[in-house]
């Protein structure tokens, strides 16, 4: 591996919007070079609260993310450091009593719903990519993912949609598009790929 400092690249987007699904196929495109992050480990640990009381919380907002600890981890791995990186569950709400640890790589792949909203955060990605998508591709994945991976329920699912989720994405997820380097649909044509898997693995040296 080069000794230049590791490049971070911000995937965001809308839950279910496709973010995972490119940072999986842009990680294999570049052959080693690239490593993973997700926002979804850094949840708020609720293990403090009733199991009835964590369900009421508002998930989709940003104050749910341990900042922190996000921020923490980006610097490491930018200084060239290992990282330890926590492990959230998102059946019971609550952080795990055991941490990942993540080696540094020359691209690292960091997808996540609000990864462009704070400044601080921000300014630390060599460059951003937002994941424009349909709403109701959106619910169909996020369905898909959260009966099988969740241990959610259709009924539960539905209703937070409704309540949270895109009332959430419209205002502080959708205008992140306006920060983003590059917009590309949730799709992502071969066309799209090819060029921006190619722009990365310049830069990987």
């Amino acid at each position: 591996m080069s000794n230049a400092r590791p490049k971070l690249v911000a995937i965001v987007g809308g839950s279910g919007a496709g973010k995972t699904w490119l940072a999986d196929k842009l990680q294999k495109a570049l052959r080693g070079k690239a490593a993973r992050l997700s926002l979804d480990n850094f949840y708020r640990d609720r293990s403090h609260l009733p199991p009835a009381q964590r369900a009421k919380l508002n998930f989709d907002h940003p104050s749910a993310i341990d900042w922190p600890a996000l921020e923490r981890v980006l610097r490491d791995l930018l200084a060239g450091k290992t990282a330890r990186v926590p492990c959230y569950d998102f059946k019971t709400h609550t952080r795990l009593g055991r941490s990942k640890l993540r080696a540094p790589k020359p691209i690292i792949l960091v997808d996540g719903l609000w990864l462009l909203r704070r400044a601080l955060v921000r300014r630390l990605f060599a460059l951003s990519i937002f994941v424009d998508c349909p709403r109701g591709t959106r619910l169909r994945r996020r369905l898909a993912r959260d009966l099988l991976e969740r241990g959610r329920t259709r009924a539960s699912v539905l209703k937070q949609f409704r309540d949270t989720v895109e009332p959430m994405h419209r205002k502080y997820i959708s205008s992140q598009a306006r920060r983003a380097d590059l917009i590309l649909s949730g799709n992502c044509p071969q066309r799209e790929f090819r060029l921006l898997a190619s722009r990365l693995r310049g830069t990987a040296g």
